[in-house]
């Protein structure tokens, strides 16, 4: 399936099960409370989420003499994007990622690690990737899915809280109602609620590395760079916070602890399968 055509049905999919849970729970109110609050929650992350994420790394913004700069500004114009704000991560871990709700207001950092780890040729196929998630809005599709799954987990948590209170409300004492499947529904939802959102994420890494290929003009420096890159990254993991994991051109913490339902990249191999596919 195309990853576009991947993600709609996935997000349909995201909706679905927030309005299965809402009926089966029938609190419409309750529903109605929690999916406004998530998207404050998520409206407030999507517009100040670059500020909030290059804080976090310590990323210091460089200028147009900079080398990776002057990289950054090529490729940019190449893929007929706006110059984003360049920054770089002190850490010897190699990574890098892009931010920033549109083009007119994107950043793309990159670690010290990787700037010494990657020749230009490879660099290049990495900020091409990042550009195409400025190009295809990821951050706003990241949004959306973050928005209806939390919506997800805080009806099934106020599900669980009423629960320890005496049931589920007037509108789910309804005759034959099994309590069992209830409590089931509020366990499961919350994990379909990640598992899809993941899902998305992955579908939009593959969807950048194509995209990364075609804006460096050959797939072969990404596919080095992401070989290079999943090596030294398990042996200097990142210390990242795993609500940002999903940011970044590869996972960036050590072994495999998740499995690859519940990570936010698909595999390297297959990354690279796909990538040598292109050619």
């Amino acid at each position: 399936m195309h990853n576009g055509l991947k993600t709609a049905f996935l997000l349909g999919l995201l909706s679905a099960v927030l309005l299965a849970l809402g009926e089966l729970l029938g609190g419409s109110s309750g529903l109605m409370v929690a999916f406004v609050f998530a998207i404050v929650v998520n409206f407030v992350s999507y517009w100040f989420s670059d500020k909030i994420v290059l804080r976090m790394y310590g990323a210091q913004e460089v200028g147009p003499e900079h080398p990776f700069c002057q990289l950054v500004g090529r490729l940019a114009q190449r893929a007929n994007l706006p110059m984003p704000r360049v920054y770089i991560i002190p850490t010897g871990s190699p990574n890098a990622f892009a931010t920033g709700r549109n083009p007119q207001h994107a950043a793309v950092a990159a670690t010290e690690g990787i700037l010494r780890l990657l020749d230009e040729r490879e660099l290049e196929g990495v900020i091409g990737h990042e550009l195409t998630h400025v190009k295809h809005r990821d951050i706003l599709i990241s949004s959306v899915a973050a928005t209806i799954a939390a919506a997800i987990m805080m009806v099934a948590r106020m599900a669980q809280f009423a629960a320890l209170f005496g049931g589920y409300g007037r509108d789910n004492d309804r005759e034959g109602s099994n309590p069992i499947a209830l409590l089931l529904t509020i366990i499961v939802a919350p994990i379909a609620a990640m598992l899809i959102q993941m899902a998305i994420s992955r579908s939009r890494e593959y969807a950048a590395d194509a995209g990364g290929a075609e804006i460096a003009g050959n797939p072969y420096g990404l596919v080095d760079a992401l070989k290079k890159i999943d090596y030294a990254a398990k042996r200097i993991p990142l210390d990242a916070n795993p609500a940002t994991a999903h940011m970044f051109i590869i996972q960036p913490f050590s072994g495999q602890a998740l499995l690859t339902l519940f990570s936010s990249h698909p595999p390297t191999e297959k990354r690279i399968n796909a990538l040598l596919h292109l050619s």
